[in-house]
């Protein structure tokens, strides 16, 4: 499926003719708030089935819907919860994403990966919701790489998986929060589930209802289930680097040690060494490349800088990698959902 990919270095000049690709059924990369992503009309069925092929993504992965304001939400959904609408008052447009009961035969069925629910958002960015606009369609969009690998939060990294395998690349520069968004259900009690931690944290949700408990190990939320998951970006090991990553946990110190430790054999063994740590103890490790995405004291800054440094490991070839885990409150909840579905595994500690 390798052809030419166009490029608008001039974003917003090309607003026009990408908005007329896709309602046109092509595929094309875009900047939102959180990371790049990759849209397509969602009510096409052969132009969200180009999506899935361009990623290599499992086809019970559901879409997310973006919308470009809140007058297109009444063509995709039932009619939302109390709870929902508030959310939306608030959050909308930014990144967080509700879960919300699909009008019969909306979007074309992958989308919703043959559930009863649709996830749909209104990104912050405003040459997105252009480009909604300009399509003249809500668009179904995860991000803009291939599936498994960290999400792109430049244009350069759509380039770098999705080169000629899609139709059209907006580059808008850098995204600002470099995570995806949150993902939420409400239920018939009022209550929120957060699916996904993202750019709004469970504090600011909370502000606008009840949160439900978090679902245990082994629900239909958790990678191991075999149902179709409510959300994207539950399921399946995601924003991988290309080396086996380790993720250690504990006190400051103790990690130190551990990692240190681990690294230093690893390099006996011939491996290639890398170390994700935050900038205040990232002088203290000795590896073949020491990375870090930001400060402890700016959590949001190294939350936009995780996914390139996932992607600089690669790009040097390092073949072993261990990360330091974040603090689990504010934006740092996403952060270690990410940093853990990156590893593939709980993290090691200490």
């Amino acid at each position: 499926m390798e052809g030419t990919t166009k490029i608008w270095r001039d974003a917003e000049a090309g607003v026009a003719e990408a908005g007329a690709m896709l309602a046109a059924g092509g595929i094309v990369a875009f900047p939102t708030e959180t990371v790049y992503g990759l849209g397509a009309d969602a009510r096409n069925p052969v132009a969200v089935e180009r999506v899935f092929a361009a990623k290599g993504r499992p086809s019970d992965n559901p879409l997310i819907v973006h919308i470009a304001d809140r007058s297109g939400l009444e063509q995709l959904t039932l009619p939302a919860p109390a709870t929902a609408l508030r959310l939306m008052d608030r959050h909308w447009p930014g990144p967080l994403t509700l879960v919300l009961a699909v009008r019969p035969g909306a979007v074309a069925a992958r989308v919703t990966a043959g559930l009863d629910t649709v996830a749909v958002r209104m990104p912050a960015h405003g040459l997105a919701r252009r480009l909604i606009a300009a399509a003249g369609c809500p668009i179904a969009a995860p991000s803009a790489n291939r599936s498994g690998r960290p999400s792109p939060t430049t244009a350069a990294h759509v380039r770098e998986d999705l080169d000629g395998r899609i139709d059209g690349l907006l580059d808008g520069g850098p995204a600002g929060v470099g995570l995806e968004s949150t993902v939420v259900q409400v239920d018939e009690g009022g209550r929120i589930h957060i699916l996904r931690p993202g750019g709004v944290t469970s504090s600011e949700l909370a502000a606008c209802g009840p949160l439900a408990e978090p679902e245990p190990a082994g629900s239909a939320e958790d990678e191991t289930a075999a149902a179709a998951p409510r959300s994207p970006g539950v399921k399946y090991k995601h924003y991988a680097p290309s080396g086996a990553m380790r993720l250690v946990e504990g006190a400051p110190d103790a990690v130190r040690a551990r990692i240190q430790q681990e690294v230093d054999e690893a390099a006996r063994r011939g491996a290639r060494t890398g170390v994700l740590a935050f900038a205040e103890h990232a002088a203290h490790y000795r590896a073949d490349l020491v990375l870090s995405c930001g400060s402890l004291s700016r959590l949001e800054e190294a939350a936009s800088g995780l996914y390139a440094a996932l992607r600089a490991f690669d790009a040097q070839g390092v073949t072993a990698i261990w990360a330091e885990a974040a603090p689990r409150s504010g934006i740092g909840e996403a952060l270690m959902n990410r940093l853990e579905k990156a590893s593939g595994q709980p993290p090691l500690r200490v």
